[in-house]
């Protein structure tokens, strides 16, 4: 793999690179502009002067909802029909297998290493926390934010079904490790007779650790499944203040007009962040065998954009049971959801919804390209929107601190005496 263009190591002045308006603080769509670069940060130049043809610019990416820990089991654990309960099923299967801290670790370092290639600056994950897996997965977590730092920020939610909420206060001690990690407290929700009062223990518990929260909703094409309504509901009467994300929510695609809009304005009330996992949500919604879906599975981003909520998209799965493909490329994601989406023809802004929206909602740094701020960027060959989604651009450019990083790939077979384990 080799980049479109050697960039000298010294400052530079990009010429004539193409930036997304609104990166810039301005109005309209793609916009040609010069990018000065020098210590590490872009500055407002001069340096030694570089046509770049038109190339596209970004800011390094944030992915904001990932499964670090389940990723690249494909080997070992297929989904054996591409169903969510074939996947549920299969990583559970695999993770009570096979899920040791040295499995772990290396797994989610070689994804870390894809990332890293592809242009990402900060990751959220999702971690299985079913005791005893809580125990076994944070330290590595922790490890390997160490070991990241510098290069790719890292946070971590835990990942549990809400039936898993005892209201006895068996949850404490996971609750109580994801708060010695600085992470997030994360949650599935899906319709339970009791769910309302397994919510506020979970709210209760967030609060009293200051924790913010991240959940996975509705993560089914039912039209009765409308758990994300409570969570906001809850958010408003609580008054909790950290950060809430809520995930998926497929279920609003199935829904009547009026009900779903009724449920994207308490959303919008509640001031909850979304994040869309299309990829994901087109491989395991409406699949049946021997017939063709009918629906795509991603939320209704357009609807929710448009009442002011902060809506993103994300990586999600890769090479797992929940997603058989994927390399946590967010150039890959944002060429997915536009055509998923139809991003394309509908405001000029959705490239913030990959750069600027995620980083808000998990409170990394925001990314920018004005002056004095890092020289994490991401060019592409590319000169406009549809020669940036017709191909890969997998020579693209990415720079970190203003220097060209190597973008080799790890080799599958890296994982090879893993994929042979029970």
């Amino acid at each position: 793999m080799s980049d479109f263009r050697t960039l000298p190591d010294r400052p530079v002045t990009l010429q004539n690179v193409t930036v997304p308006a609104c990166l810039l603080g301005q109005a309209g769509d793609l916009v040609c502009t010069d990018i000065s670069l020098a210590d590490g940060r872009i500055t407002e130049g001069p340096g030694q002067p570089v046509d770049m043809a038109g190339a596209m610019v970004f800011p390094a990416f944030t992915d904001m909802h990932t499964h670090l820990d389940k990723g690249h089991i494909w080997a070992r654990a297929p989904n054996p029909d591409g169903t969510f309960a074939g996947a549920l099923e299969t990583a559970g299967d695999d993770r009570t297998a096979n899920w040791t801290a040295q499995d772990v670790r290396a797994r989610m370092d070689f994804a870390l290493r894809c990332a890293y290639a592809h242009g990402t600056r900060a990751i959220r994950t999702h971690l299985d926390s079913i005791p005893p897996q809580d125990e076994i997965t944070f330290p590595v977590f922790r490890d390997l934010r160490a070991d990241w730092a510098g290069r790719i920020e890292l946070q971590a939610a835990c990942l549990l079904g809400c039936d898993a909420i005892d209201l006895d206060g068996a949850f404490q001690n996971t609750a109580d490790i994801v708060a010695e990690s600085g992470g997030i407290l994360g949650l599935v929700t899906y319709p339970v007779p009791d769910l309302k009062q397994r919510l506020r223990a979970f709210f209760a518990i967030a609060a009293d650790r200051g924790l913010a929260m991240d959940f996975h909703c509705d993560e089914t094409l039912d039209p009765a499944a409308e758990t994300v309504g409570l969570i906001a509901e809850l958010v408003i009467e609580t008054g909790f203040e950290a950060p809430v994300t809520v995930g998926h929510l497929c279920s609003l695609i199935t829904q009547d007009t009026v009900r779903a809009a009724s449920t994207m304005d308490l959303i919008a009330k509640a001031g909850l962040n979304v994040v869309s996992l299309p990829m994901c949500n087109l491989y395991l919604q409406d699949r049946a065998a021997d017939r063709t879906p009918r629906y795509r599975g991603p939320t209704l981003v357009h609807e929710m954009k448009a009442r002011g909520i902060n809506v993103s998209f994300a990586s999600d799965n890769t090479r797992d049971p929940f997603y058989a493909y994927g390399d946590l490329d967010m150039i890959e994601v944002m060429r997915e959801a536009t055509r998923l989406c139809h991003l394309d023809h509908s405001g000029e802004d959705w490239t913030l919804a990959f750069t600027t929206n995620p980083a808000r909602a998990c409170g990394f740094d925001a990314p920018s390209l004005a002056p004095g701020a890092p020289a994490d960027l991401v060019i592409t060959r590319a000169r406009s929107w549809t020669e940036l989604f017709a191909r890969p651009q997998s020579d693209r450019i990415v720079l970190r601190a203003g220097r060209a990083i190597c973008r080799t790939l790890p080799a599958y077979s890296e994982l090879d005496p893993l994929m042979e384990a029970s």
